[in-house]
Parts: structure tokens; sequence; C-alpha cells
């Protein structure tokens, strides 16, 4: 599997242009077989004044878009993430919600021929004086889906701070975990380690997607890095926009696994 990492400008509240941003991204990724956007690519993690407005349901005008544009490119998607109105999902029986009302911060993915395979709640909504828990409601599922003949799993960006979300993937028999995020400024070095770490401990891709772009109190710092399972950096980027490509083999991921049998020895 060829895996790119979408690392685009993400204008604060200005959802058309940056959904015309990510369509672009993925039609630029078209000859690799995975493309990953980031977190809240669709309004700027920052901007949330504007998540009631741009908020959507899993049938909705962006993530109509996205699986229009994996269809017309052959790629496959990780459109990740929007915010999802609940209420929308559940009214149109899309798929299973965690809340019958509210807001989600939702990661979708979807194939190469444009069909949903997976969709991922964020798990943990971030304190820290952020507004994102009180205005989100935390996902309860932890899927996996089969894609381009990887097993994908996704976590969403303060999620890689807690490890036993990612065993879960593991148990599931994730080969790859996909991070789409929304990472400032100053925490680089956590940044660094973070999802490095999540690739070591469970001898995993992570491909970590984070966005570029200014808001009124933050600064994201791009950095978008695909590690292989020894925690090696394959590919990654400074803060301009850009696409991010690294190959990903279920192969690897085995013989690591073998030379390595970390995994075998775990006491539950």
């Amino acid at each position: 599997m060829r895996v790119a990492l979408a690392q685009i400008q993400i204008e604060p509240g200005d959802i058309a242009e940056n959904r015309e941003r990510a369509v672009a991204a993925v039609r630029a990724a078209a000859d690799c077989d995975l493309v990953v956007l980031p977190e809240l690519f669709d309004v700027g993690y920052f901007a949330f004044d504007s998540y009631a407005r741009v908020a959507e349901g899993l049938d909705g005008e962006t993530l109509s878009a996205m699986s229009a544009v994996a269809a017309e490119a052959g790629v496959a998607v990780v459109a990740g993430t929007v915010v999802e109105d609940l209420a929308a999902t559940a009214e149109r029986g899309v798929a299973p919600t965690p809340a019958p009302e509210g807001l989600a911060n939702t990661a979708v993915v979807f194939d190469a021929d444009g069909d949903r395979q997976l969709v991922y709640r964020k798990h943990h909504l971030f304190g820290y004086g952020s507004a994102e828990q009180e205005l989100l409601t935390p996902g309860e599922r932890v899927p996996t889906a089969e894609v381009a003949g990887v097993t994908l799993g996704v976590t969403t960006c303060y999620d890689v701070r807690f490890p036993e979300l990612y065993r879960d993937l593991v148990d599931q028999g994730a080969e790859l975990i996909a991070v789409p995020s929304a990472w400032p400024y100053p925490r680089v070095e956590h940044w660094q380690l973070l999802p490095r770490a999540r690739a070591v401990e469970n001898l995993v891709y992570v491909a970590a997607a984070n966005g570029v772009g200014e808001f009124d109190d933050a600064t994201l710092l791009g950095r978008s890095t695909v590690y292989d399972p020894w925690g090696t950096v394959l590919a990654g980027s400074d803060d301009d926009p850009t696409l991010v490509t690294a190959e990903v083999d279920p192969e690897t991921v085995v013989a690591t696994r073998e030379e390595f049998p970390a995994l075998a020895d775990r006491r539950r």
C-alpha cells in the first residue's frame, strides 16, 4: 500500500475552501492507495464557534464530496475528521451513533469505490482549556476495516496519548493506524514522540497526518509522519502544505512481530 498524508492548509471556519483543498489533495494523490486528511479539515479544530454551523450527518455535503473524489481518483480516503451532527446521522439511519443528538469529531474511511468502510468518533476529547469537551460527544466504538489489503484502524489526535486504545486496535488485527490530527505549537516533541511510541509498542505502522494553519490562539505545526513497526520514520514533512508519501507492507508487520515477539509476552 502506498499511503499519502495530505498536510493541507486549513482556514478557520471556511468550510468551502477547506473542502476544495481536501478534494484537490486527494486528486493529487491518485497514484496512491490511501490518503489521510487532518483532523477537522472541514472547519479547523480551533474554530470552535463554527462547529455547530458546519456540522453535518454522515451523508452530508463534505463527506459526500470525499466519497465522490475517492471514487473519481480510485484511492481510499480517511476523511478525517469532520464535525458530525449526530441527530442528522440518526435521523437518516446511516450508522450507529453514540448519542441521538449533539456533535462528534468523526473520521470516515471510504474505499477506492467511494463506499464507506469505517466510522470512528474521537474517544478522548481534549481538555486543557479547549472547548472540545463542552461541544462534542465522545465515541464508543473502535472499528477496523480492510482497505487495499491492509487492516486499518483510526484514532484522532489527542487519542495518541492513550495507549490502551491502540492495544484494542492491534487485538483486532490492525496493521496500520491512521491518526488525523490538529497538533499545535509548541508541543513539537510530544507530536514526534507519541505516534512513534505507539508504533514501537504495538509493532504497527502509524500514519500521523497533521494540518497547517493559523488560528486566533494556535498554530498547527504540520510535521506529518509515517512510522514503520520499528518506529523508523519512513517519510515526514515540515510545517508547509504538502503530500507525505510512504510504502506500507503488511508483511513487514508480520516479520517484525516474528523477529521481536513482544506482543506475545503481554500479561493481561
